[in-house]
């Protein structure tokens, strides 16, 4: 038996680039990659959007954010408690004062006439008074003569009285005698009326002991007058920077309480965030606090929460919402929290700015 020949194998075919042998086989071998690569988004990218927003929700936790929150400061309005035309002005906006510097006078030329007048009062009342000190009814005169009269009187009428017993007078005369008694009893009653009317004037009423009231009165006025013209210099009650001071010109007229300029503290700033009310769960006074601010990007300051506020922003408006109308749409309320501000600033902190607040529930700064 013949030896088999060997079987031989067909050359390879060799393709060209471009040749569809060479695509049928490049097809079938990326095929897998493909379907592996589609199988690697499909749980790939789910997963890492969900470790993402896993490590955003634990960032999250143990702080609450804001960026309603701006800087606040004390400020006090200025106005005079006196009215009239500005006189002179001392400061302008910007000017940094001490508690007691001048701001502006009102023109005092009509203050200290109101003084003089009631210096001129008193001066009244204490010759008043000693007028009627020494006046006649205090004399005693009136009440001796009404006494010597009513004496005489009564020893004629005993005469003409023992006469019309014994029949030598006539009835006139009788009547006529004891009328002139009785006039005189009657003028003795007034006289000591009057004395006791003018002892009544200089008496010293219990609510002012050993002070007339007429001279306490005028007294009054004068203090008045003296305090109204203390008022027409108009000072700083604190220390501040002057804002607002644009209407200070002198010969401009001042309306009594009116508000001229404002005057706010350098010292105190301090933050009010509104925090939604569901951000308040875990909120306590005491907890650290980060505040940035938009006007200097880069500048973190450190606080902590001075104080929650006691009421929404909607309680405390000039209109409160009215919800027992039955048209009521639930809205998230904000409460006031204060952020006290412990590190200094490099920078000014300008009553207004707008920050952003956060404040860590866990106690510690993350």
């Amino acid at each position: 038996m013949a030896d088999a020949d060997p079987k031989i194998e067909p050359p390879a075919t060799v393709h060209e680039p471009g040749e569809p042998g060479t695509e049928t086989i490049i097809e079938t071998e990326a095929e897998p990659r493909r379907r592996w690569g589609r199988l690697t988004l499909m749980f790939v990218v789910p997963l890492a959007i969900v470790i993402g927003g896993a490590i955003y929700w634990l960032g999250l936790q143990g702080k609450v954010s804001t960026d309603d929150a701006y800087v606040k400061q004390d400020k006090v309005s200025i106005s005079a408690e006196v009215g009239g035309k500005i006189d002179q002005v001392y400061v302008k906006n910007g000017d940094h004062v001490k508690a007691g510097d001048l701001l502006y006078r009102i023109d005092p030329q009509p203050f200290k006439i109101q003084l003089d007048q009631a210096t001129a009062a008193i001066a009244a009342a204490q010759a008043n008074v000693t007028a009627l000190a020494n006046a006649a009814p205090l004399s005693g005169a009136d009440i001796a003569k009404s006494r010597e009269d009513i004496a005489f009187a009564q020893s004629n009428f005993q005469r003409q009285q023992e006469l019309w017993k014994q029949g030598f007078t006539t009835k006139a005369a009788y009547d006529a005698a004891r009328h002139a008694v009785e006039q005189g009893e009657a003028e003795l009653k007034a006289a000591q009326a009057s004395e006791a009317e003018a002892r009544a004037k200089l008496a010293h009423g219990a609510a002012i002991p050993g002070e007339n009231p007429e001279i306490a009165a005028a007294q009054a006025q004068a203090e008045a007058a003296k305090l109204n013209l203390s008022r027409t210099v108009v000072r700083a009650p604190m220390a501040g920077e002057v804002a607002g001071a644009e209407r200070l010109l002198p010969g401009q007229l001042v309306v009594q309480n009116v508000p001229m300029l404002t005057l706010v503290g350098i010292s105190g700033a301090y933050v009010e965030a509104n925090y939604k009310e569901t951000q308040l769960a875990d909120m306590r006074v005491g907890q650290p606090a980060e505040i940035k601010f938009d006007a200097y990007p880069g500048m973190k300051l450190r606080g902590h929460v001075a104080a929650i506020g006691a009421g929404t922003g909607s309680e405390f408006s000039v209109l409160p919402a009215q919800n027992a109308t039955g048209n009521w749409v639930k809205v998230t309320q904000r409460v006031p929290v204060r952020i006290a501000i412990d590190s200094k600033s490099d920078r000014k902190l300008i009553a207004g700015l707008t920050t952003h607040v956060t404040v860590f529930t866990d106690g510690k700064k993350h």
